[in-house]
């Protein structure tokens, strides 16, 4: 039976509805860990923790459910590689909650000391990741070749905040030694939060290799888009 028909339209549906649930939680807690974070909430940072358990679930769905997809309509050219970009944006999702998780612990622990100013610094490297979290899915979503390869280049933005509040950081461990463990745990919480920026990248990186057949990674040939 030819995989075009309606039945293999509905087994990709599906796949790609399961990824955009796996992105909605996966952005939902990477919210609420900055939040617990921000705003001192130890039950925020707690439903973190919690619901990746479901994100984790969903990785397998999507993993389970691709393979099926390939072992019983043999998909081939875009097709397969829409197939095989849903269960890698998956593994991705997946880690971006991760990342959740590790600043959500880290967090607790902050919340555990008194305040200090600098974590609202935060915000703004949590809105640049979040923002290309955002714009990754719904280039995966679309199928949105254009937007995707714009990601990228987005990242070094991200890098350059992440290495100045790094400097900012260690130089407060200097000036203020009675709170030198909240400095390294926010150090940490940003360097999580550049993952969660490399993470997007891997996402838009395959969205255009689904899209274009180009494999971007590495520095390879980007395809040329009007």
């Amino acid at each position: 039976m030819p995989h075009h028909l309606h039945a293999f339209d509905d087994a990709l549906n599906r796949l790609k509805h399961d990824v955009m649930t796996m992105a909605s939680q996966a952005q939902q807690n990477l919210g609420f860990a900055v939040r617990g974070l921000l705003e001192r909430s130890n039950e925020l940072c707690n439903q973190v923790v919690a619901d990746d358990d479901e994100v984790d679930r969903l990785e397998v769905q999507v993993d389970r459910d691709g393979l099926e997809v390939i072992m019983k309509f043999s998909p081939m050219g875009a097709d397969l590689r829409r197939v095989l970009a849903s269960m890698k944006v998956g593994q991705q999702l997946e880690r971006i909650s991760d990342e959740a998780v590790n600043i959500a612990r880290r967090a607790r622990k902050m919340n555990a000391n008194s305040a200090i100013t600098e974590t609202q610094m935060v915000q703004t490297i949590f809105e640049l990741s979040a923002a290309m979290v955002r714009d990754a899915v719904r280039a995966f979503n679309d199928g949105d070749l254009k937007s995707a390869l714009a990601i990228e280049e987005r990242d070094q933005e991200l890098d350059d905040s992440h290495a100045e509040f790094i400097k900012r950081m260690i130089k407060r461990t200097e000036e203020d030694i009675g709170h030198i463990k909240d400095y390294v745990d926010l150090m940490f919480i940003v360097r999580f939060l550049e993952r969660v920026g490399d993470h997007a990248v891997n996402i838009a990186e395959d969205v255009v290799y689904a899209e274009s057949a180009y494999d971007i990674r590495h520095g390879g040939v980007r395809p040329v888009v009007e």
